[in-house]
C-alpha cells in the first residue's frame, strides 16, 4: 500500500510519523558498560566468546560474529524501577563498535525471528493494547502505524520468542 500523504488522504486516515528513530544503547552507555559498570542487578557483565547464532550487540545493531568477545548483562530499558520495568539479558560487544544511525531502519538484527513491538507513554507506562508480532521487514510500518497515536511515547522491540530487549522506536 502506498504511504499516505496530506494531498491524497481521507479525511480520517490514520497520520504516520515522518520519520522515525531507531534508538540503540547509546556509545556512553556501552562505554561505561565496558569499563566495567555493573548491569541492572548490579552484577558485572559476563565477558564470553561468541559461539555462533543470533547474538545481536545492542549498540551497534548488528550480529556480533563467531568467535568475537562479547558482555551478556542484565538491563532495564526504563529511568526508574517500576512494576513495568522490565529487564532481561542482552550482548553487546566487548570491544567498541560504531553506535548504530538511528535514521537507518533496524530491521536486521533479529533475521531469524519476529518481534515484539510494544507502545509506552510518556510515564514509562505500557500503552496497553499496542502490542503486536511482526516480521522485520514489517517493523518501519507496524512502528509508524503504533506511533501515529499521540499518547504513544515510543515502542520497545523485543525477540518474540525469547522477550529480549533489541532497541527503541521514537519519532524523530
Amino acid at each position: 500500500m502506498p504511504p499516505l500523504d496530506a494531498s491524497s488522504a481521507p479525511a480520517d486516515a490514520v497520520s504516520r510519523p515522518a520519520a522515525l528513530a531507531y534508538i540503540p544503547i547509546s556509545a556512553e552507555e556501552a562505554a561505561a558498560i565496558r569499563a566495567g559498570r555493573p548491569d541492572a542487578y548490579g552484577a558485572a557483565p559476563e565477558r564470553v566468546i561468541a559461539e555462533g547464532g543470533p547474538a545481536p550487540c545492542r549498540c551497534c545493531l548488528r550480529n556480533i560474529e563467531p568467535g568475537e568477545p562479547m558482555l551478556i548483562l542484565a538491563h532495564r530499558p526504563f529511568p526508574a524501577l517500576d512494576p513495568y520495568a522490565e529487564t532481561g539479558p542482552i550482548f553487546l560487544h566487548a570491544e567498541p563498535c560504531a553506535p548504530h544511525d538511528p535514521t537507518v531502519p533496524a530491521t536486521g538484527i533479529c533475521r531469524v525471528n519476529k518481534m515484539l513491538v510494544k507502545g509506552y507513554l510518556a510515564n514509562d507506562r505500557i500503552h496497553y493494547g499496542t502490542g503486536r508480532i511482526v516480521h522485520p521487514d514489517d517493523l518501519p510500518e507496524a512502528a509508524a502505524e503504533l506511533l501515529s497515536d499521540p499518547r504513544t511515547a515510543y515502542l520497545h522491540v523485543r525477540s518474540a520468542t525469547n522477550n529480549c530487549y533489541q532497541f527503541r522506536i521514537e519519532r524523530a
